[in-house]
């Protein structure tokens, strides 16, 4: 735009006609962003007329008129015209203009009068929200008016708000030696932003805010971070504070324990009576929270207390060193000290909306929260394992797991109560079950296909005592119902023959002790002792056998996978359609095992023996023995998780005893022997 276009529009910005102005002041904010086309503005002197625009326009016009200036400050361009009258006017259009876009340009002014402290004034090294702050003192309902704008519906106003607030927040962190961040910092929530802007990234308006929300989540992670940094020092006022509410809420009025003046501080949990230095690992940030806990919960404290007083010193919960902990872990979980890396994580929400649910961490704004229920879960896991203090680095690694497995699997969506439930509920041997898989994921990290190697031949090795334990059970014999005849000679199944409760007779198999034959018999009905092999005048000779077929479902229930003994369920006694059929050539003339252990050419094959198992445990057994017997692969989903579960096993077993080095982790450190005589040994778990 030439300079004749730009002279036109500052004097139509000075029009006495109102829509006049508040045309050429629409044009104006569109056209302000191009920096050459500022720099033109601002020559043709049209700076002080939109300072009169702010400061006195009204409507519409007022509304392009911010916008206009907000675009120009973001350019870093006008600031020798953003005066105390001017910040004081946008101020007060922040708390008493009802017009959305009034507000929105209003806050934009603000946001980048805040987030651009070195702009060139007659106040050089004034912070952002140092220039604010006369005009905000007089206005006492400023920051509630922002944080109540957070929930409005125009999304465009909730985005101008939580900018602004992202921008004081920005600059009470970078100036908290003048500013006092965490007093501001309260203030804001004792308004309410947090529960506004956790609802918001639970929202699904969290599109539409993004940004200033992926903002707001970083700034909370700075400020997370400063209090770890910053290290407990009995000099600062608030930290001295801290350390002595934390012993007053502990102790009860009367009857305080005995010895509890000279051990007060390893009541609690400390590791010494010195408790400063043990928030090494945490800093401040762990001592808030410790005391944060005690505070909201101090008679649910003291009795924890008097509980622990109780037992041994040896089982006590350490309580204050169990929160560190926790603080620790929360710490490393959502990931803090990665707060400064904003652009890549706008770059990866950008990138796809997918991302949302991975970008955004609503839980982390409710950290007091889910270190309380983290806390609670950790004494919880101790009382129910019945810990000892030499086990408090396995209680450390279940919370671990908990925290991950219930805050990190948590969907953006879900509330914060809900998470505390499940922590409150988790079971111990679940987090067992979960922790022996991580540990199968480290080493399968760790040892790549030596570890497949060494799971391949333990499922070989299960495999083989799988087939020996049902090959027992055909040795060991079975009770069929042979009074049924599901053949195809005897026409279908009908509900008339389903219909009979008792079979007519039984028959007794039992294969023979060389394993070479199948021996059989039928009998009216069953006799108080197993018939013996003699007893047994029917037999099949294995060598002709061809095939196993079954209708036994692979998929099939079973409430045991492997002892026969077990009686079936009444359901099960009824007489069933399910039907093991051994197929096999039958020999003409010639008897000999040579010619019958050919391939079957001339010969037909036929029926040699049909069983009707009579639960899906006895199916199971028989049919997977049978083919196991013939060198097959079983196809029950019994004896598949049969042979599963004792191969998973034994690589537990076997992952249980690496020592410290195979992985990866370093040796472990030896104990001196300093002073012993020869007659002293010790024992060192994993070597």
């Amino acid at each position: 735009m030439d300079s004749v276009n730009v002279s036109e529009l500052v004097a139509r910005l000075g029009a006495e006609e109102e829509s006049t102005k508040k045309m050429a002041a629409f044009k104006l904010q569109t056209a302000i962003g191009d920096p050459s086309f500022a720099d033109v503005f601002i020559y043709e002197g049209g700076l002080p007329k939109l300072r009169f625009l702010a400061l006195h326009a009204t409507g519409n016009t007022l509304a392009y008129g911010l916008t206009s200036l907000a675009r120009l400050l973001e350019l870093d361009k006008g600031w020798d015209h953003v005066t105390d009258d001017l910040i004081a006017r946008i101020v007060d259009l922040v708390v008493a203009q009802p017009l959305v876009n009034v507000n929105r340009g209003a806050m934009s002014v603000l946001a980048a009068i805040v987030g651009h402290p070195l702009h060139r004034t007659s106040q050089p090294g004034v912070t952002g929200f140092q220039r604010l702050k006369p005009a905000v003192d007089t206005q006492p309902q400023f920051l509630p008016s922002l944080v109540e704008k957070i929930t409005s519906a125009d999304h465009a106003l909730c985005a101008n708000s939580l900018q602004l607030i992202n921008a004081l927040m920005r600059d009470a962190i970078a100036h908290d030696a003048d500013f006092e961040a965490p007093k501001f910092t309260k203030q804001l929530q004792e308004l309410g932003v947090i529960k506004s802007v956790y609802a918001l990234m639970q929202s699904s308006a969290i599109q539409d805010l993004a940004h200033p929300l992926l903002d707001f989540q970083t700034l909370t992670k700075i400020l997370l971070r400063n209090w770890r940094e910053e290290k407990v020092d009995l000099e600062k006022p608030d930290h001295r504070r801290a350390i002595r509410g934390l012993h007053t809420a502990s102790t009860a009025e009367k009857g305080d324990a005995k010895g509890s003046k000279k051990l007060k501080w390893r009541r609690l949990g400390f590791d010494t009576e010195s408790p400063a230095w043990e928030f090494e690992a945490t800093g401040f940030l762990g001592l808030m929270d410790f005391t944060d806990y005690v505070y909201k919960n101090e008679d649910g404290f003291q009795k924890l207390l008097l509980e622990q007083s109780a037992e041994s010193i040896e089982q006590r919960c350490p309580i204050a060193r169990a929160s560190i902990s926790v603080t620790s872990i929360l710490y490393e979980h959502f990931e803090v000290e990665r707060a400064d890396d904003l652009d890549s994580q706008r770059y990866t929400v950008l990138e796809s909306r997918a991302n949302f649910d991975r970008s955004f961490r609503p839980l982390l704004l409710h950290w007091s929260r889910a270190h309380t229920s983290g806390l609670n879960a950790f004494i919880r896991l101790w009382k129910t394992a019945g810990a000892q203090v030499e086990d408090f680095d396995k209680i450390e690694e279940l919370v671990r797991i908990l925290i991950e497995q219930v805050v990190g699997q948590a969907p953006r969506t879900r509330e914060i109560r809900d998470v505390e439930e499940e922590l409150a509920e988790f079971e111990i041997q679940r987090l067992r079950e979960l922790q022996m898989e991580l540990l199968e994921l480290t080493y399968e990290d760790a040892w790549g296909h030596h570890l497949r190697q060494v799971r391949e031949e333990l499922n070989h090795e299960a495999l083989q005592f799988v087939k020996e334990q049902r090959i027992r059970c055909l040795l060991q014999g079975g009770w069929f119902p042979s009074g049924l005849d599901y053949s195809s000679s005897a026409g279908p199944v009908t509900s008339k023959t389903l219909s009979r409760a008792v079979p007519s007779a039984w028959r007794f198999v039992r294969l023979s002790h060389n394993r070479r034959y199948l021996h059989y018999a039928d009998f009216d009905e069953k006799p108080t002792t197993e018939p013996r092999l003699d007893a047994l005048k029917e037999k099949i000779d294995l060598s002709i056998v061809s095939s196993v077929v079954s209708n036994v479902s692979a998929e099939a229930p079973s409430s045991s996978s492997s002892d026969s003994t077990v009686k079936s369920l009444p359901h099960e006694r009824a007489t069933t359609s399910t039907k093991i059929t051994i197929h096999g050539y039958l020999r003409a003339t010639n008897h000999s095992r040579q010619a019958s252990s050919g391939s079957g050419a001339g010969r037909k094959e036929s029926v040699l023996l049909q069983l009707h198992p009579q639960s899906h445990t006895l199916a199971s057994e028989w049919l997977d023995g049978l083919l196991m017997l013939l060198n097959q692969q079983p196809i029950t989903a019994d004896t598949n998780k049969l042979v599963n579960f004792i191969g998973g096993y034994g690589l537990k077993i076997r992952l249980l005893n690496v020592r410290f080095e195979d992985v990866g982790l370093g040796e472990p450190i030896l104990p001196s022997r300093e002073g012993l005589d020869d007659e002293y040994y010790y024992d060192i778990a994993g070597a």
